[in-house]
């Protein structure tokens, strides 16, 4: 269509956008949430209408209003959507007029020009599971000079009552801890600069009602689908309505287009929701809606690496993998330890062939015997990283990252990153796996890992690459995945440092953090699960005393906090005593019986005070029949015996029976009530509604700190 006044909206999957187009402007984003019902012109005429604003003493005589590209040319005075520069002229103010608008239901395209010789692109799309989608182009059409692109920002706008945001932060080990204060004037700035998300990036930054829960409060938020450097912010003004946004952070000269030349941002993906819940299971339909989100039920995996490190021992790992089959393991991944020269982590990386000093036979017998017990085969891999003490690193130090030919970064675990921007080291590392799955056809799965950030990620031409090498391991994930079909993937980094879309388009599996302790799982897999769905979530139980934090823990914790995600071992099984393996087998068992819905169902978790003490999360069935939840007392609680306590997702209408799942792993011993609860020893099972459940709860039973128990619930 022609740039002329209009209103456009855009509808899918229960959510509504309605863009304000006066003239040749750039459109303003006038609603963004829950369907309109009913949408008739002049329903839309008028949402437009009551949105747009005065001009006030004070101020410009044009009242600031945030577009899809909000420049200082419009009036805008926040951040602006985008920083270029001319560099031969100096000039770094541009205006945009809308040339032309191609629309269909759930999507458009601003086609926009500046006289200068700048064309942008802005493709806005509600998709099928309700989330705006948006994504900026720009593009050098002048013939004759570059442009520096800085910064371009795709711009969310959030409603005037979110007061409240909540983001996550973290560390090694200790991924996704929540934080929140309010949305006051100003700018909250959460980035990274890591080359990488980073474990303390944050997965979104929501924007709500104060006091916004799971399942209270409106609430929007916004992430973006990057795995480099990135920037995404919350910003109010005195004079302009609350927004988020969110770009690619580049470093100086890292984007300069030359004439004909394009650069386009991530997709960044905006969600709402009535409650951190509904907000989440938008970004979950969006991933389960992927053409190749995995088919087949997510197989139990064993990963070998706190079981034996860089002990690579046949004998050993065919005895684990022996254990493993034996309870229930459907899939047995080798970690690090197998190519040429790795005895420890100061050496090999880079060399992805088989270490003959440690497996004269190669990896084959190894193979063999996982697929005769049934088990699916598994290898780690980290192709972007490299050891100067590598046939790689010796012979080809200037395929590594580095400020300039004479410095190298500092070193991180020992090692450093190749720039896969470099077609020969590119071509080198694709060519070196797809021998390790040509020469191993029983491979089917790789854990790829990453463990160190981009610190000074120099090219060879000595500008900044990180861009061009995240684009460049999205290309390798694919063109590996083309040749060898059914291949999936897990996205490691230093544990959980590597999630989002831009990752997760490719990968079939996230590992949620090197951490397995359940405690610091609880929150890590809780966070995480905002915008990755469970059976994406790497979620694996591990030995009793954990490897990262020495604390000790029960089986039934740890294989509780492991059983709504997708489910796995840590540990040496090899060890464990036969009645522990029963009690391992019988977890799985109850995963696999739960796993369809677990791994299709919706996500929830109920919004408990904090001086219960108590965690409550659960996965209900789409068709809302039936649903599992686990019950932790983390520690103790305040009210003594404990409050009830609330199981939200359910249908408020329907009528269901609560009863609590007997796992011979839970120890009788850890309920500490002086008398039966009578509604666990009732003869009939109790019968509640959905809404009941949801508001009144049920009373637990009195518990041990740390202890975890399962209930179902099915409707009549």
């Amino acid at each position: 269509m022609d740039a002329t006044n209009s209103i456009i909206h855009l509808c899918s999957g229960g959510t509504s956008v309605v863009l304000d187009c006066i003239g040749s402007e750039m459109p303003i984003i006038a609603y963004w949430g829950a369907e309109i019902k009913n949408a008739s012109q002049a329903v839309l005429e008028s949402v437009a209408l009551v949105t747009r604003t005065q001009a006030v003493s004070g101020g410009l005589e044009r009242s600031p209003r945030l577009s899809l590209l909000p420049l200082a040319s419009q009036g805008w005075q926040g951040t602006p959507g985008a920083t270029m520069l001319r560099t031969s002229t100096g000039k770094f103010c541009f205006d945009f007029a809308v040339d032309s608008i191609d629309k269909t239901d759930s999507c458009i395209a601003v086609h926009a020009s500046d006289p200068d010789g700048v064309q942008v692109k802005i493709a806005v799309e509600v998709t099928p599971s309700g989330l705006l989608s948006q994504q900026i182009s720009v593009s050098n059409t002048d013939g004759r000079e570059g442009l520096q692109v800085h910064d371009v920002a795709v711009s969310f706008p959030v409603p005037a009552s979110a007061r409240e945001i909540l983001d996550t932060t973290g560390r090694h080990l200790r991924e996704r801890q929540p934080q929140r204060h309010g949305f006051t004037v100003g700018r909250h700035v959460r980035e990274s600069r890591r080359g990488r998300p980073g474990a303390d990036a944050t997965l979104v930054v929501a924007a709500g009602t104060p006091g916004f829960g799971f399942e209270r409060g409106l609430v929007h938020a916004v992430h973006l689908a990057w795995s480099g450097n990135h920037r995404i912010t919350a910003e109010r003004g005195p004079s302009y309505s609350p927004f988020i946004q969110a770009a690619e952070l580049l470093e100086p000269g890292e984007i300069t287009l030359l004439p004909g030349e394009t650069y386009t941002t991530p997709v960044a993906l905006g969600s709402w929701g009535q409650g951190l819940s509904q907000l989440s299971h938008r970004f979950h339909e969006h991933l389960r809606q992927r053409t190749h989100h995995p088919a087949a039920p997510r197989p139990v995996t064993i990963n070998t690496w706190e079981a034996v490190y860089f002990d690579m021992r046949l004998d050993r790992l065919k005895a684990i993998a022996d254990a493993a089959a034996s309870v229930g393991a459907e899939r047995f991944v080798l970690d690090d330890g197998w190519f040429n020269g790795r005895r420890d982590d100061t050496a090999g990386l880079g060399d992805w062939f088989v270490d003959r000093t440690v497996w004269p036979e190669g990896l084959q017998p190894l193979w063999d015997h996982v697929d005769k017990l049934g088990m699916q085969c598994g290898l780690w891999v980290e192709p972007e990283m490299v050891n100067l003490d590598s046939d790689v690193g010796r012979n080809h130090p200037d395929w590594i990252l580095r400020p300039d030919p004479n410095r190298l970064p500092v070193a991180g675990r020992s090692q450093y990153v190749l720039d896969l921007s470099n077609r020969a080291a590119f071509e080198y590392i694709l060519k070196c796996l797809d021998d390790v799955l040509t020469q191993h056809p029983m491979i089917r799965y790789l854990k790829w890992d990453h463990n160190r950030d981009l610190l000074e990620a120099g090219g060879a031409d000595g500008r900044a690459a990180v861009h061009n090498n995240t684009l460049a391991v999205y290309r390798l994930m694919d063109m590996l995945k083309q040749r060898h079909g059914g291949l999936e993937i897990e996205s490691c980094a230093s544990g959980g440092a590597r999630v989002d879309f831009g990752i997760l388009e490719r990968t079939d599996r996230i590992w949620t953090s090197d951490c397995t302790d359940p405690l610091e799982r609880l929150t890590i897999q809780k966070y995480t699960n905002l915008i990755v769905p469970n059976e994406l979530m790497g979620a694996h139980m591990g030995p009793a005393h954990s490897h990262t934090t020495g604390r000790t823990h029960g089986l039934h914790l740890r294989a509780g906090v492991a059983l709504l995600g997708h489910m796995g071992i840590e540990w040496d099984l090899s060890q464990v005593e036969s009645k522990d393996l029963d009690q391992v087998r019988d977890w799985i068992q109850l995963h696999k019986k739960w796993r369809h819905v677990i791994h299709t169902g919706r996500a929830v978790y109920a919004d408990l005070p904090q001086q219960t003490g108590a965690d409550v999360r659960g996965v209900v069935a789409k068709d809302a029949q039936k649903a599992i939840y686990t019950y932790v007392q983390m520690q103790t609680s305040q009210t003594y015996p404990p409050a009830p306590v609330t199981f939200p997702g359910l249908d408020h209408d329907r009528i269901y029976t609560i009863q609590m799942v007997n796992t011979p792993a839970t120890d009788q011993a850890s309920f500490v009530g002086q008398s039966d609860l009578p509604w666990l020893h009732a003869i009939q099972p109790c019968t509640l509604t959905g809404q009941m459940l949801a508001s009144v709860g049920i009373q637990v039973p009195n518990l041990l700190p740390e202890t975890l128990i399962v209930f179902e619930v099915h409707a009549l």
